[in-house]
């Protein structure tokens, strides 16, 4: 089975209630690219990227599309094989990891559909049905962030994660123990989650001034040197999110002992083949990790699960999805939605998602 076709589509998810607003940016809509894959027996696939504007990481919508139509015409022809295309991809493009991962999760969709198998089989099979998802605060004031996590402790989220970072590091401090406040008592787990926005000095004046408070600190600060110098410091885990740019960064910081945990993006690291490579060398370590991705659709959604589904659930951290963020679905009939605070997870072939597209308009590249 081959590659006989490759489609690229554009399509705006627009923020509920915007911005959604974190240190260092406001976002109010982002573009997701979509890629269809169709094979030489007729069956296809779907696969998605939709970086998190340009200034989260090294990654934009228009790279991607670059990217894509670089890639596209060169893997005409090659056999629908995660191996075969990851290779092929290296040969027609270094780097580009984010755009790279929509062919890679395009591939093992239709690969599912053609063995009638769901994703999640293919990624060595599921350990669960439902997955437990996180909600994540944007910044805002004490009350009103307290008063949101209160909500969705009580809507079924067992975690909660706390943007903190891009302002005063009093309010930040002050933001936390409202939380607490209204969370202590239960099982939920917090998170505070500075995407790179705290100097070092803060990050260790903000953990100190917390002590009391049991929350995993999610990248504090720019770069992995960084984390590694202040961890003694601190007084609590460290889980590293940005920095950890590619594959081979996260298990060089998994066998250096200096982090605690992962914050990590399927995107990031290329896609569903890489992102199994990660969990293996998370669960040769014990170290806990989430699976998601930076936004997108029911695309990216789906693929996130059905790879959360066979982590150990010991080490499963949550998925993330855009979903409680954004209006609409691509497959309005079997959209990927948190439930409760949970994410079901499809059995049906693939990523079992049925992309209507009727609202994606034409493609805006095509090859074959």
């Amino acid at each position: 089975m081959k590659i006989k076709t490759i489609e690229v589509y554009q399509y705006d998810l627009p923020v509920k209630n915007g911005p959604y607003r974190m240190a260092g940016s406001d976002v109010y809509s982002l573009s997701a690219a979509l890629v269809k894959i169709t094979a030489d027996n007729g069956t296809w696939g779907w696969g998605e990227t939709c970086p998190l504007g340009p200034t989260y990481a090294e990654s934009h919508i228009d790279g991607a599309l670059a990217a894509l139509k670089v890639m596209a015409s060169q893997l005409i022809g090659t056999e629908v094989t995660p191996n075969a295309i990851a290779r092929n991809m290296a040969q027609a493009l270094n780097g580009h990891h984010y755009a790279k991962s929509a062919i890679d999760i395009a591939c093992y969709d239709l690969l599912g559909k053609t063995l009638g198998v769901p994703v999640s089989t293919l990624l060595g099979g599921a350990v669960t049905a439902c997955i437990p998802s996180y909600y994540a605060a944007i910044i805002a004031s004490p009350e009103e962030t307290a008063r949101t996590l209160a909500e969705k402790q009580k809507a079924g989220y067992s975690r909660l994660q706390v943007k903190v970072g891009g302002r005063a590091i009093e309010e930040d401090v002050e933001t936390l123990h409202r939380v607490w406040e209204k969370i202590k008592g239960t099982d939920t787990r917090l998170a505070a989650d500075a995407n790179r926005g705290l100097l070092q000095r803060d990050a260790i004046r903000l953990s100190q001034a917390c002590k009391d408070i049991p929350f995993i600190l999610e990248q504090p600060c720019d770069s992995f040197e960084e984390l590694k110098a202040i961890r003694p410091l601190l007084c609590h885990p460290v889980y590293m999110d940005e920095s950890s740019t590619h594959l081979a960064v996260a298990i060089d910081a998994i066998a250096s002992g200096s982090i605690d945990g992962f914050g990590m993006k399927v995107s990031r690291l290329g896609g569903l083949r890489a992102m199994q490579a990660f969990r293996d060398a998370c669960a040769a370590k014990k170290i806990p990790h989430t699976c998601d991705d930076a936004w997108g659709g029911d695309i990216v959604a789906a693929a996130c699960v059905q790879m959360a589904a066979t982590v150990d659930p010991r080490l499963l951290e949550g998925t993330w999805i855009a979903e409680p963020y954004i209006d609409g679905h691509y497959d309005p009939e079997n959209p990927i939605v948190v439930k409760e605070g949970h994410i079901p997870v499809s059995q049906a072939p693939g990523l079992g998602i049925n992309v209507n597209e009727k609202i994606l308009k034409e493609p805006v590249m095509a090859f074959d």
